[in-house]
């Protein structure tokens, strides 16, 4: 179950309290019987290392995105014929 942050706009009486998620939010501060309001943090998956991005190195054939076709080289230039001596 998640974890939610409350504070009070009363009297600035803040604290955390886990609750369902089909739970409605609270309303009255548990100090002052104020009005609550709910606080919204940062979210808590947080993906570090390698591997979570499009552009980190992977093996080509794991990967389900096809590379774009390379462009064709073009060919090598021909060597300058060199007349053979005959004997």
């Amino acid at each position: 179950m998640p974890t939610y942050a409350y504070a009070c706009k009363d009297c600035d009486h803040a604290f955390d309290i886990v609750q369902s998620f089909s739970d409605s939010s609270l309303t009255e501060c548990p100090e002052c019987q104020g009005a609550l309001r709910k606080k919204f943090n940062s979210v808590g998956v947080v993906f570090k290392g390698s591997g979570f991005y499009r552009t980190d190195s992977r093996d080509a054939k794991g990967s389900t995105v096809s590379a774009a076709p390379a462009a064709p080289s073009p060919a090598p230039a021909a060597a300058p014929a060199t007349a053979a001596a005959s004997s």
